[in-house]
């Protein structure tokens, strides 16, 4: 007799590099606690993000420009902390949390907000993400 009943998924586990790599990419990010709190329960569109708007739904600190906004996203996808949302028409301008930033997202949720980058963090973050390091630097 086979059983029905669902399989209970194994967490993911990551390299301790690729978590340090996205919480640094988290840190650095202009991005407050409260979007990424919001997109553990539901996608959230660029333009939700972007100028006042973001600043209003306490998302950033200061109103950031769409091209801003979205190029920021985009690394976040890269390190592998949120994915882009797909409809019937392919992808949308809206986003949401991967396994992974759900773990990084309950981290600092439990510590009540995300910890500021230090100034080697900011350099790191950036040497990633514009000189695309090997893994062995990294």
């Amino acid at each position: 007799m086979t059983s029905t009943r669902p399989h209970r998924s194994q967490p993911i586990q990551y390299a301790s590099a690729t978590i340090d790599r996205a919480d640094r990419a988290l840190r650095c990010s202009p991005f407050r606690l409260k979007l990424f709190a919001t997109m553990k329960h539901q996608s959230v569109e660029l333009r939700a993000i972007a100028g006042q708007s973001g600043v209003e739904q306490g998302y950033t600190r200061q109103s950031i420009a769409e091209l801003s906004v979205e190029n920021n996203l985009l690394w976040l996808i890269q390190v592998g902390l949120l994915r882009r949302e797909v409809d019937g028409q392919g992808l949308t301008d809206s986003f949401r949390l991967t396994p992974l930033g759900h773990l990084l997202a309950e981290k600092w949720q439990d510590q009540g907000e995300i910890a500021p980058a230090s100034g080697g963090d900011r350099f790191m973050n950036m040497a990633q993400r514009w000189l695309h390091l090997p893994d062995w630097l990294r």
